[in-house]
């Protein structure tokens, strides 16, 4: 028992450095890519296809020496875990659909010795309760052998395959869009120890089933239909240890001391309920790691949750409100499951399938005839290894306290996709993903993630022309608007990364989406009646339901048509460039065309501003920002505007999602030294003891929104003032807005290298500036109306 708790601990420790065994995607031999691989699915034998269960995997093998490399290719459905000799080497696969179901390659050569070694993997299918992010065909695993050496470990018949007795779903009913899948049970008396080791006993498990042969891209091998494997195009998830911060109340048992931000074990005795309520401090997504020994018949509980909820004395469902996210009295605790039902073994760890979002921790035991002993609970941080590769300072700790706190709601919002919120339903949505997507760029300079986006959301469309709103998901939704945003998402990889064979692949879909609205345009070019969920934002206002600004019957909407506006003006620099340049002029033309309609339907004199609606009963920051960022007014005309979109409380009012597309319309406007004083929202959260931000102004569902993280974008991009100017940042314009600010410094990464910046105003209110851009990267430095060249490769210090 004693080893078997030294392997698990083992298994724990090296994940963080066992998971980056993955390697890059590289070109796969020939005989992969265009004949069926050798390898084949397997599943346990006569187990239900799709429905509900947990299954383990083996074959050993013997080596005469241990390997220099020994590289395989891996994948599951729904989701696996592969390990070698009891070690975890990596999990997957990164979520994709059937068409794009994504393999993992790794070298198992770390983990190889002479003698007997043991593959092993555990798979999971969620069945009914599956996620909706996650998308199947049904349950298998495949192993392949990268060549001649390798293909001693292909998946097959000779694979032996068992289900687990040992796992049960654990639903939990929220009262809300609650759709990242089920807790689990996991019953250790029915549960096979040690199966993923070398020494375990597999001699009564059966013989996998074989399904189909591993096919790659569209190779078509009649008459198999399944999964089209593709490279994993993004790298493996980090997996960093993470200790809880405090212990915030228990009831039935003291604590020892240091316990939980160090390892101390502790006894619940027999007969007893404990219940202990831990703090992470802040909100993560991590995989929580539970050791215990002894407590025969126990029942072990852990549940999750990103705040409390104030304890109004209602019914659960009537529940909504949760105050300072500091504060835990006078809460209660609303969140998630797992469970753990213990055998009495002398050392068991457990950690779920999948990893878990929470701030909150609350483990619950209650013993039967014996004592039950803690020996540690932390958690094992993931998400997508995002680098921070930015710097600011401004001398305002409030601001980089801003930052710091935008950059976690970033982090924890991606994993092998972006996701809208990590605890309730991790899903990639475009409007989510377009601010997401730009944060990463600004912050760590990978374009990874941000790539898989694009291409996964191109993957959805087919409805008409128009994509999905949210991809990878297996319950189809469309918001035509988030289509457009789409188009604009690829012009903003354009201008800050370029790469015209990947815009190019873009292209189709861009032409199919404006087809989809131009089918719906009336004579004047105002868009008609649009069929969907045509999603602008979270406002409430007369004559907004569901998140849609309001329109006449006829269809006609301010907001719908500025978005189309806006998705031509994306797109004609993309036809122009790498595609049809006929579509660039038909879109100019589209576009001119209008802007003219937009001002004659919707313009108000009385007021000055546009209308949302041609009967012009109703207004909003939404339309008006809109019209800035799409040039239907310009220049001291949209300085007016603005103004008094800032000032005028009568408008209806964008959330948190939205004023993304009014900073950016502000800072257009030539109002951009306002910025700073434009983050009220974000300074409320801070004092209500958000740790990351929340999706929507109080009461807020969730509590981790990405989008929310816009200033981690346009401190950036706006007060520092450093943005693109050519296709794939081959320019440089910086033109700052530092607001009451006297100073301020820092730097962004550039696909060249760095773009490094520091302002001082001096006694005379001149701008003195120190810029370094990368060698062959130049730029223009633009402060109150004039206007310095920058060249790059130097730091120059420029007086303005």
């Amino acid at each position: 028992m004693q080893k078997l708790l030294f392997i698990l601990l083992l298994i724990v420790t090296m994940l963080p450095f066992a998971a980056f065994a993955q390697l890059p995607a590289s070109g796969l031999p020939a005989a992969l890519t265009t004949a069926p691989w050798s390898a084949q699915w397997i599943a346990v034998t006569d187990a239900p296809p799709k429905a509900y269960g947990v299954y383990h995997f083996r074959k050993s093998i013997e080596l005469p020496a241990k390997p220099a490399t020994f590289q395989v290719h891996v994948s599951g459905d729904n989701r696996y875990r592969l390990y070698v000799n009891g070690q975890q080497v990596c999990f997957g696969p990164a979520r994709g659909d059937v068409y794009h179901w994504n393999f993992e390659t790794v070298d198992l050569a770390p983990f190889l010795k002479p003698g007997k070694n043991t593959l092993a993997a555990v798979v999971w299918n969620y069945g009914d309760e599956m996620p909706v992010a996650q998308m199947s065909y049904r349950t298998g695993f495949i192993l392949q052998g990268n060549g001649p050496a390798e293909k001693v470990v292909d998946t097959g018949a000779s694979w032996k395959g068992i289900r687990s007795q040992a796992f049960t779903p654990v639903s939990t009913n929220l009262y809300t869009y609650f759709v990242t899948g089920p807790g689990e049970q996991l019953d250790a008396s029915a549960y096979e120890w040690g199966w993923e080791t070398e020494e375990y006993d597999d001699s009564k498990w059966p013989q996998a089933s074989t399904l189909s042969p591993g096919l790659v891209g569209g190779l078509f091998e009649p008459w198999y239909e399944g999964w089209n494997l593709q490279p994993r195009p993004i790298p493996a998830m980090e997996l960093t240890p993470q200790r809880l911060a405090s212990v915030r109340s228990t009831t039935g048992i003291a604590m020892p001391k240091g316990f939980p931000q160090k390892a101390a074990a502790f006894t619940v005795p027999a007969h007893t309920k404990a219940i202990l309520l831990l703090d992470q401090g802040f909100e993560t997504t991590a995989f929580p790691v539970l050791s215990m020994r002894g407590g025969q018949g126990a029942t072990v509980s852990l549940r999750y949750a990103e705040s409390l909820f104030v304890d109004e004395g209602k019914e659960v469902a009537q529940t909504k409100y949760k105050g300072n996210r500091n504060e835990v009295a006078g809460k209660a605790f609303i969140g998630y499951e797992d469970r753990y039902l213990a055998d009495g073994g002398e050392a068991r760890t457990f950690m779920p399938l999948y990893w878990r979002t929470y701030r909150y921790l609350e483990l619950a035991v209650e013993t039967k005839d014996q004592p039950l002993t803690i020996l540690d609970l932390y958690g094992l941080y993931t998400g997508y290894p995002f680098q921070m590769q930015a710097r600011f300072d401004a001398h305002r700790p409030e601001l980089n306290k801003i930052l710091e706190v935008g950059w976690r709601t970033a982090r924890l919002c991606a994993h092998e996709t972006y996701m809208d919120c990590p605890y309730y339903e991790q899903l990639q949505y475009v409007g989510d993903t377009r601010i997401q997507a730009l944060v990463s760029l600004y912050n760590s300079g990978d374009d990874r993630l941000m790539r898989n986006a694009i291409n996964q959301i191109r993957h959805s469309h087919g409805l008409s022309g128009i994509t999905q709103s949210r991809y990878p998901s297996h319950l189809p939704q469309y918001i035509p608007t988030f289509s457009l945003w789409w188009i604009g998402m690829v012009n903003d990889y354009w201008k800050y990364r370029g790469d015209e064979a990947f815009i190019k692949a873009q292209l189709p879909v861009e032409r199919a989406i404006i087809d989809f609205f131009e089918t719906k345009q009336k004579e004047n070019g105002s868009i008609g009646v649009v069929p969907y969920w045509t999603f602008t934002d979270w406002a409430e206002a007369p004559g907004w339901k569901a998140g849609m600004a309001p329109k006449a019957e006829n269809g006609s909407s301010a907001a719908l048509d500025l978005q189309l506006l806006l998705a031509y003006q994306a797109a004609m620099p993309l036809e122009q460039a790498v595609g049809v340049p006929a579509l660039a002029e038909h879109y100019a033309q589209k576009s001119a065309e209008l802007k003219q309609t937009i001002r004659n339907l919707y313009w108000d004199s009385r007021s000055g501003l546009f209308a949302d609606t041609p009967d012009k009963t109703s207004f909003s920051q939404h339309t008006n920002s809109l019209v800035v960022l799409s040039g239907v007014v310009e220049k001291e005309e949209a300085r007016q505007l603005m103004q008094k979109v800032l000032t005028e409380p009568r408008l209806t009012q964008a959330t948190i999602y939205f004023k993304y597309y009014v900073h950016q319309a502000v800072a257009k406007a030539g109002l951009g030294d306002k910025y700073i004083s434009l983050l009220g929202e974000w300074r409320s959260q801070l004092s209500r003891g958000l740790t990351t931000w929340a999706e929507q102004p109080e009461p807020s569902r969730s509590d981790c929104h990405a989008w929310g993280a816009s200033p981690n974008i346009e401190l950036y991009r706006i007060v520092l003032g450093i943005d693109s100017d050519a296709p794939g940042f081959s320019k440089v314009r910086i033109e700052p807005h530092l607001g009451d600010l006297n100073e301020a410094s820092g730097a962004i990464p550039h696909p060249k290298g760095q773009i490094a910046v520091k302002y001082t105003i001096n006694k005379k209110q001149q701008l003195q500036a120190e810029i370094s851009l990368p060698a062959g990267v130049n730029g223009t430095l633009v402060w109150n109306g004039k206007e310095a060249p920058l060249i790059g490769g130097e730091k120059q210090r420029i007086t303005l």
